[in-house]
């Protein structure tokens, strides 16, 4: 695939940095005499030593010869080690076929990158120009939303199942949350995601963003992930996808980021326990499976009549649908701490009738009384709503 073709205007005008070319390379091979860069002297670093100690008692001793080495300048793709780790996770997780293309073919690359924000503006940078047309699901990240919508594309609400032209010209991308969708939380079927692949016949990417893989609350499969451009996790983030465009994005990063190998380091190691350590996993999908039954039995119990919603399958969040309120924006933003439905919205000036809530965080007795509180609400609402119609009718008899 001629990838070019999805490059943005600005994307493609864009050249290397040769001074962070030569500050990467001498990351890459310390052999080399770096007489040109601009990189400190390490002597001269506050920190010496460091440790911290993970979920599972495991501790980690940063020494002082590491602790130069992480402190200073990374290489803007991320340092070697690190990125082979992600390489082998990708492989053991998914197993894409790119990984064995040549590098014109879209081979497999993988770049560290600063977290979910970042990547998600500098993925939208390089591929998109005013006008182009990108499918999104709707509702959808308010992220996802900021990022897009000042680049002056068309915005297009349709199922991610379909493949629909707009405008006489087929989209560029579509951007997809196949996990846990934020704030859904919803998934994409297996059957759907087949679908989905198939769609790239029409010569467009599919950008899937999967924050919530390892929240799956029901199952885990590791194979059903058939397109991965776009993952990350934690507060550090890695771009997964076609080399072409993988480093697209290194050239964006070279003339808007100066990374530092600190934060790669450290997370090497809580990444293998909590990704790939058994136990730690399961326990946390436990809990977020504990959380999200506690969450789902106080909507039960208080919201019953008032309300609708569909149990989560993946991520922290219940998206709950309230009955015979069109516009729910003024009750829930002044009395009780739930995220209103207008922020996830494509056209965020739309009434809605939806919320957002989190089962991460709360316990169970303060998720049963804040939907207490919310039944309250919605009760007085309905019964000022109906007063005063009741009134209005009277004026005019």
């Amino acid at each position: 695939m001629d990838y070019s073709q999805f490059l943005s205007v600005v994307s493609a005008a864009r050249e290397e940095n040769v001074i962070k070319v030569t500050s990467d390379l001498a990351q890459k091979k310390p052999s080399v005499i770096m007489i040109s860069g601009g990189m400190p002297n390490p002597n001269y670093f506050p920190f010496k030593t460091a440790s911290f100690t993970l979920q599972d008692g495991t501790t980690i001793e940063i020494g002082e010869a590491l602790m130069k080495r992480i402190l200073q300048y990374s290489s803007t793709e991320g340092i070697p080690e690190f990125l082979s780790w992600l390489r082998d996770l990708q492989m053991s997780l998914h197993n894409p076929p790119t990984a064995n293309y040549t590098p014109d073919q879209g081979q497999m690359e993988i770049s560290v990158i600063i977290g979910s924000q970042d990547s998600l503006s500098k993925v939208f940078e390089i591929l998109v120009n005013p006008g182009d047309n990108v499918l999104l699901e709707d509702p959808s990240y308010p992220g996802t939303l900021s990022a897009l919508e000042p680049l002056g594309c068309n915005i297009i609400k349709v199922p991610t199942d379909k493949c629909k032209k707009a405008n006489n010209n087929l989209p560029k991308l579509l951007y997809t949350v196949p996990n846990g969708n934020n704030p859904a939380g919803t998934s994409l079927t297996a059957d759907c995601k087949k679908k989905l692949y198939q769609t790239c016949s029409y010569d467009f990417l599919i950008t899937e963003d999967d924050p919530y893989y390892f929240l799956q609350i029901e199952k885990i499969n590791i194979h059903l992930c058939l397109f991965v451009f776009l993952s990350h996790t934690l507060r550090l983030g890695f771009l997964t996808g076609p080399k072409p465009l993988i480093d697209r994005v290194i050239l964006h990063m070279q003339s808007s980021t100066i990374t530092s190998t600190f934060t790669p380091v450290s997370t090497i190691a809580q990444l293998h326990n909590y990704l790939t350590g058994l136990f730690l996993k399961t326990k946390v999908m436990e809990f977020y499976r504990t959380q999200r039954d506690a969450m789902l039995a106080a909507a039960d119990k208080w919201l019953k009549g008032l309300a609708e919603w569909n149990i989560p399958t993946a991520g922290m969040f219940l998206w709950i649908k309230i009955k015979r309120i069109s516009n729910i924006y003024q009750i829930i933003t002044e009395n009780v701490s739930l995220i209103p439905g207008q922020l996830f919205s494509i056209d965020s000036s739309d009434p809605t009738p939806f919320v957002r809530a989190s089962y991460s965080f709360a316990s169970p007795n303060q998720m049963d009384r804040a939907f207490q509180n919310l039944a309250e609400l919605i009760k007085e609402t309905v019964c000022k709503d109906q007063n005063k119609l009741a009134f209005l009718e009277t004026c005019f008899h």
